[in-house]
């Protein structure tokens, strides 16, 4: 490569100096071991030490209670530390004076099974939620009461105080003071920025629920009356973005981004979506896109709630999202100062059947499905994303403590770059005390961007100057994110650069296995200083010594290991995995020990079992160069075991479950699926596949529509399992509506005020399957 033709981009990190201090001194809390929580202006404090939290929204009430316990352990498999969660209103008191907290609605039950497992908990307690969710999750028979929502008015408020001291009866003894699991508390729900529609005229007036009335005195009652019915934690938060009320001395702001809104296209003037600035690097302790705080926002940390982690489709707005993109979401934010991600929503859902009104959507959402193309699906669907976020995640949590408190840098002013530039490289640093991470970002919503090639960094830094890579340059593919460490003290070695991302790393004794992948596109290189190395060896690749260095190049297709013995005696290896299988690489605890495996299956651990999800009937785990503990290992047997370089594979198997159907098709639209339902006997899921062409598809049972789909293109799953025994006796009836093209509303006859005519209709089933989902318990 000609040095000539690379592209060198300069950044200064002279006397960058991160003045942390403690504040919010109102947002702390111990509980009864002594755990201890508190803020500095950068992040989370967790008994004293940097605490970087994790987010992931899960909405109780929007999946079957049998099943939480699983989904709660998948998500704390992806490193998700803290699920958020909104109690919604209308789906515990539909009819007035009646709560419902049994079954999925059961409250107390979730939050038990979240401490079970140690995961903290942020409860959403609105009592506006919107959410998608019929009336922003007012019930419909507050519409007839004479009062104000959203404000102080005393006929509001005694609803709500009564609706908190439910809650706070359901949650007693669960909050972090009591050794419970929830940390946080937020009230209302953008605030002053928005409303839903009041779905009881949707479509005849159209008129919205307002965005709130008494400003920061009503957000003051509400956390009043929580505390009065027992709901008190270290930290009480609103939603910051749009101008919403959320002053600090009461609620800490939390902020998102979403590249892709559905919402824009009420406006029916609307016909493309836009190119968003969310892909751009900010620095978050200023004012900038999307972000304009009414405090100071050097005082205060920068915390998400909600970024992007899907979106739902809405009539208006179909669409496929890219997940890389939830991936690039997570750079971007953390790269601009984020010490707290929050995803919305992590784990996708179906809204529940209503008493009195059949549907509790809000009007421009399926009625049923809130899949959200999440991380999760509404049926425990792993998807892409949930991959990618899962090794960003593992580096968070192990590396917070020297992560948090670095400091964002640019390289250039951000705040005029047009989104539409996909020629401009795209980077940020994060540093502290010469250390720290180069993030670099070449995803962009609603454009194809292009490789970067022969691009290498020059970081300016006090005591000297960095060039990543050495020699030549890097490139990145397509639609990819990353972000490589420099000046990382690995132990008592020091890595100069690093052209991988750290994943994790797992300790043992005088030994240390460090863990990177190499982002899509790139070459690895790695740069040590020799300074305290004895010796360093590498299984494949190339190694070149220029004092006062040493260049490791490992082989790219292949897991390879690079060997480093201190001068002090301690061992260093440094294991490099492909973009592929970074994506198939799970850390968990087994025995009180950190344990690693590859399999592309889910890997569900508890202290009692481990359990692989898959929709093979075969699943292959491999370790990683013996690493796995002696105690782990027993549990496994198998004759099929393959070694292959530093992996040991081994394979097990059930007998393939091929479901039968039968299918009647009535017309294009209309099609009867019958399913021998004893075939789902001993499968963890099984998830019914349509492929269709059409505008909507509905499914019934018994007369009654048990699921819905917005055509995007997309496979159309519904999950069967919970419907097992209804299968026995009743059919799954599919009605495809269809899509109508040069459609026109005719009103010209006297005997009819309208009606519709189509050039062309467009409704028909290609293909129906089921996909059984295997597990496999040990």
């Amino acid at each position: 490569m000609n040095e000539n033709r690379v592209n060198v981009n300069k950044i200064a990190l002279h006397s960058i100096e991160n003045k942390i201090y403690p504040t919010l001194d109102h947002f702390q809390g111990a509980n009864l071991n002594g755990d201890h929580i508190h803020f500095t202006n950068y992040y989370m404090m967790k008994n004293d030490k940097p605490y970087f939290g994790i987010c992931g929204e899960f909405h109780y009430s929007r999946y079957h209670f049998e099943k939480w316990e699983d989904e709660i352990i998948k998500m704390k498999m992806a490193g998700i530390t803290i699920i958020p969660t909104y109690i919604i209103w209308n789906h515990h008191e539909e009819i007035k004076g009646q709560f419902d907290w049994t079954g999925s609605k059961n409250l107390r039950s979730f939050v038990s099974l979240c401490k079970k497992h140690r995961i903290h908990v942020i409860i959403r307690i609105g009592p506006f939620v919107h959410g998608e969710v019929r009336n922003g999750g007012f019930p419909d028979w507050l519409y007839g009461e004479p009062c104000r929502v959203r404000s102080n008015d005393p006929r509001y408020l005694q609803y709500v105080k009564r609706l908190y001291n439910e809650i706070g009866q359901q949650l007693q003894g669960l909050f972090f003071k009591d050794n419970g699991p929830i940390i946080g508390i937020q009230l209302e729900n953008e605030f002053y920025h928005a409303g839903a529609p009041w779905e009881i005229t949707a479509g005849t007036s159209n008129e919205w629920i307002p965005t709130g009335e008494d400003g920061k005195d009503h957000l003051l009652a509400l956390k009043k009356y929580a505390n009065e019915a027992g709901m008190d934690a270290p930290l009480y938060t609103a939603t910051g973005w749009g101008g919403a009320m959320a002053p600090i001395d009461a609620v800490l702001p939390l902020w998102g981004g979403y590249a892709f809104r559905p919402w824009i296209f009420y406006d029916d003037t609307v016909k493309e979506h836009p190119v968003t600035p969310e892909f751009i690097y900010r620095d978050y302790r200023q004012p900038a896109y999307n972000f304009e705080p009414q405090y100071d926002p050097s005082t205060v940390p920068f915390a998400c709630c909600e970024m992007g982690g899907g979106m739902t489709v809405f009539y208006k707005y179909r669409f496929q999202l890219p997940y890389q993109s939830i991936e690039a979401m997570a750079n971007m934010k953390a790269a601009g100062g984020c010490n707290f991600v929050g995803y919305y929503v992590f784990h996708g859902g179906s809204n529940p059947a209503g008493k009195k009104t059949p549907f509790l959507n809000e009007n421009a959402a399926p009625k049923i499905s809130y899949d959200y193309q999440a991380p999760i699906g509404e049926f425990g669907q792993v998807r892409e994303s949930y991959k990618r976020l899962k090794r960003l995640h593992y580096f968070f949590q192990k590396f917070e403590e020297s992560f948090c408190p670095t400091k964002t840098v640019l390289p250039y002013d951000t705040s005029s770059m047009d989104p539409k530039d996909t020629e401009t490289l795209r980077y940020a640093v994060r540093v502290h005390n010469g250390s720290g991470y180069i993030f670099i970002n070449n995803y962009q919503d609603h454009l194809n961007s292009s490789a970067k090639e022969n691009f290498a960094f020059e970081l300016s830094l006090d005591n000297e100057t960095i060039r990543v890579p050495n020699k030549d340059g890097l490139s990145l593919a397509p639609d990819a994110s990353c972000m490589l460490p420099f000046n990382l003290q690995m132990d008592s070695v020091l890595l100069k650069y690093a052209a991988a991302q750290l994943i994790t790393k797992v300790e043992k004794e005088k030994e240390t296995s460090y863990f990177f992948f190499i982002p899509a596109g790139m070459k690895p290189e790695y740069c040590f200083d020799l300074k305290n190395i004895q010796s360093i060896i590498l299984d494949k690749g190339t190694v070149e010594q220029i004092e006062p260095f040493v260049f490791v190049k490992p082989e790219e297709d292949i897991v390879t290991k690079i060997s480093i013995k201190s001068k002090d005696g301690q061992i260093i290896q440094v294991y490099t995995l492909t973009d592929e299988q970074s994506m198939n690489f799970w850390k968990f605890t087994w025995g009180n020990k950190e344990q690693v495996l590859l399999t592309d299956a889910t890997l569900l651990v508890d202290e009692t079992s481990i359990r692989f999800e898959s929709a093979n009937n075969c699943v292959t785990f491999s370790t990683i160069d013996q690493l796995a503990d002696e105690t782990l290992m027993e549990r496994f047997f198998s004759s099929e075991v393959e070694k292959k370089g530093l992996l040991t594979s081994y394979t097990f198997s059930q007998e393939q479950r091929n479901i039968s159907l039968k299918i009647e098709k009535m017309d294009n639209r209309r099609t009867v699926v019958f399913v021998d339902h004893s075939q789902l006997a001993g499968l963890k899921e099984a998830l019914l596949q349509v492929h269709y062409n059409g505008d909507i598809g509905y499914a019934f049972m018994n007369n009654e529509l048990i699921h819905d789909n917005f055509h995007n293109g997309a496979a159309w799953e519904i999950g069967l399992k919970h419907l097992q025994q209804e299968l026995k006796d009743q059919p799954i009836y599919l009605f495809i509506s269809p899509i109508k093209e040069k459609k026109v509303v005719k009103s010209d006859s006297p005997m009819a005020a309208r009606s519709e005519a189509a050039a062309k209709e467009t409704a028909e089933v290609n293909q129906i399957k089921i996909q059984p989902i295997y597990e496999f318990i040990f």
